[in-house]
Parts: structure tokens; C-alpha cells; sequence
């Protein structure tokens, strides 16, 4: 049976859809779907005192991700974790402040990378593998499990940079005054991503989501080099090592590079940001495989008329083809919960 067939056969529809079948109602999940916005996070959030430590704890990692599972019964689950892992995992300093967000000891030169170690990255995230197992033990059968990663672009801007920002200058810096030197960082992301995903397969993870939230900020010749050529060879390595296991992709704010991007990539779906004109995605995206996407997260602030009518018209736009509703960004903690309800109910046609 072919790995399309399996899918299509299966009870999941989050599967079923990255085959490439279109569904009468196409499964439904949030990025951040486990956050702030929950009552019963923030109270778990407590528990583990730092965020990291949360992270890292596989017990209460699987609770919060479970949580909007059992509020919400969505299509799928995405493992609690974060993309920081990876630099924590290889030794450089992370950490998170209350208002702030995360903070990281810079990388700006070879010399500072020299400094980092591969082989202490798995033995590192050991608790995010034992989340996965948890997870896939705890988990609905009809639920599928996402594991994920930042894709090495945007992981080295927060390398470089210490910290998120505007206009990701720290690496963009490097990246144009040394550009050889920064692939250096790049290769060794590259590297380190595919261990830590392969280990997410052997833990159970059913699909990978690379999270490549800065890709919007590179010029057509550096978005290539850096963003695109990263995840194709990504790509590369886990079709030969986990053959069966579907990827997605989220390089936000790639704009009219979106369709390079999904034909050049190998990845089986992408997901596109709220800038993007759901009637283009139909049109350009749609016909290479499964798209994911694109409800303004703001929109779900609002709940209402508006949302439903944007909901509405996501569903009809792109309905007719391989779909999967999502948001075009996070979960803001702002969100009231009873708007995420109205927007399930909505799109399974309850409301």
C-alpha cells in the first residue's frame, strides 16, 4: 500500500488531508493552541515555575498540550515545547523573562560557534522525546501528534541576535557581511534538526511542522540560500530516514515566494501567513499539496459576524482542494476560549 493509501485510509483527517485528499470538513488545529489564552494553562504554568522548565517537564508537558485537546477535540495535537531548544540543547545560554520573552547569550562570530556542541543536543532534549511517548500514549486515536522544530533561519536570528527583533539585523549583519561564515551556523542548524527530528519519529511524533517565522525578512537571493535551501535538504534527509512521515512548513511571510518555496522544498504542505490572499493560495499553492492556513489570529479575538463570515469564506476559497484550518499565526493570549469554540463549531458545521 502506498504511504498516500495508508493515509487515506486511516481515521485521522489531519492525515488524511497532507495525502492530499480533500475532505468534506478539513481538520482543524491552532498554532498555540496550548498557551495563555487557557485558564488551565496558566495555572499549569505556575507549577513548573519557568517556562523552560516547563519544556522540560515531560508530566506537565503533556498536560498543557492535551489541554485544548479536551476543550476543543482537535484534529491534531503539537507537542509542547519551543524552537529554542536546539541553541539550549547546544549550549548556548537561553533563557526566558516575563514580559520580555526569550533571551539568549549571542553567537556572532566562528569563534563563538566553535563553542557549541552537537553532541550534547539529544541527551539534552531526552524530556521532549519522553513528552512525545506520553502523549502518544494519552492521546485520542483519532488525534494526530505534531512534532516540530524552528527552521534554521530563523533559529540562527535569535542566535545571533539574543533576542527576537524587527528586522532580524544581528544575523542579517553576518549573513551578508560574511556569507560563508554564517552558512557555517546555518549547516550545523541544518545538522542538529534533523537529529532532533528523526528522535521526535522514534517518540512517536506522526507529522513535522518547521516553524520558519522570520523568512519574510531576507531578500529574494539571501531567502533562498538561507530559508529555502535549509529545509530542502532538510526535507531531503527525512524522506530517506522516515519515509512515511509527512512535513509542513510555515516560512512566514515569504509572500509571492510561497509557491517557489512549496514546489523546490519537498515538503507536503505548507502553511501560509494572514497576508496571504486565500483566492492566490487556491490558485498557485493548493495544486502542489495540502495548504494550512490562514485565519487573522486577531479575527479570533474579535469573534462575531466577522470571524464567521472569514471563516466562511477560507472554507469555500479552499474547500475544494487538500485543506487544513489554521490560524496565520498564534493563538494571541488575548483570545477569549468561547471564540476558539465558536471557530471548531464553525468549521465542522456546527454553527
Amino acid at each position: 500500500m502506498s504511504d498516500q493509501a495508508k493515509a487515506s485510509s486511516s481515521s485521522k483527517l489531519f492525515l488524511r488531508a497532507l495525502a492530499g485528499e480533500t475532505l468534506a470538513t478539513p481538520p482543524i488545529w491552532l498554532m498555540r493552541q496550548a498557551g495563555r489564552y487557557l485558564l488551565e494553562y496558566r495555572e499549569t504554568r505556575k507549577q513548573a515555575g519557568g517556562f523552560l522548565d516547563l519544556c522540560y517537564t515531560p508530566k506537565l508537558a503533556v498536560e498543557v498540550t492535551l489541554q485544548p485537546i479536551r476543550r476543543y477535540g482537535f484534529d491534531a495535537a503539537i507537542m509542547f515545547s519551543d524552537i529554542l531548544v536546539i541553541p539550549d540543547g547546544l549550549g548556548q545560554k537561553v533563557w526566558f523573562e516575563e514580559g520580555v520573552g526569550p533571551l539568549l547569550e549571542p553567537v556572532t562570530d566562528l569563534e563563538a560557534l566553535k563553542k557549541l556542541d552537537r553532541s550534547r543536543v539529544l541527551g539534552h532534549l531526552a524530556p521532549v522525546m519522553e513528552t512525545l511517548k506520553g502523549l502518544k500514549a494519552s492521546l485520542p486515536s483519532e488525534t494526530a501528534l505534531i512534532g516540530f522544530a524552528g527552521a534554521p533561519w530563523t533559529v540562527a536570528t535569535y542566535m545571533v541576535g539574543g533576542k527576537g527583533s524587527p528586522d532580524q539585523g544581528a544575523a542579517k549583519a553576518w549573513a551578508y557581511r560574511d556569507p560563508d561564515g554564517f552558512q557555517v551556523l546555518i549547516d550545523l542548524l541544518v545538522d542538529v534538526t534533523g537529529d532532533y527530528l528523526e528522535a521526535q519519529v522514534a517518540a512517536g511524533a506522526e507529522v513535522l511542522q518547521l516553524f520558519d517565522t522570520w523568512a519574510g525578512s531576507l531578500p529574494a537571493r539571501q531567502f533562498r540560500r538561507f530559508c529555502l535551501e535549509p529545509v530542502k535538504r532538510l526535507r531531503a534527509r527525512l524522506k530517506k530516514s522516515c519515509p512515511d512521515i509527512p512535513v509542513i512548513a510555515f516560512p512566514k511571510g515569504a509572500g509571492a515566494g510561497y509557491e517557489t518555496y512549496f514546489r523546490e522544498t519537498g515538503v507536503d504542505a505548507v502553511s501560509f501567513d494572514t497576508s496571504v490572499d486565500p483566492v492566490w493560495a487556491a490558485d498557485r499553492l493548493q495544486p502542489l499539496g495540502a495548504v494550512q492556513g490562514n485565519l487573522d489570529p486577531l479575527l479570533l479575538v474579535a469573534g462575531g459576524s466577522e470571524m464567521d463570515r472569514a471563516i466562511d469564506h477560507l472554507l469555500e476559497t479552499l474547500g475544494s482542494g487538500p485543506f487544513i484550518f489554521n490560524l496565520g499565526h498564534g493563538i494571541v493570549p488575548q483570545t477569549p476560549p468561547e471564540h476558539v469554540g465558536q471557530l471548531v463549531d464553525r468549521v465542522r458545521g456546527k454553527k
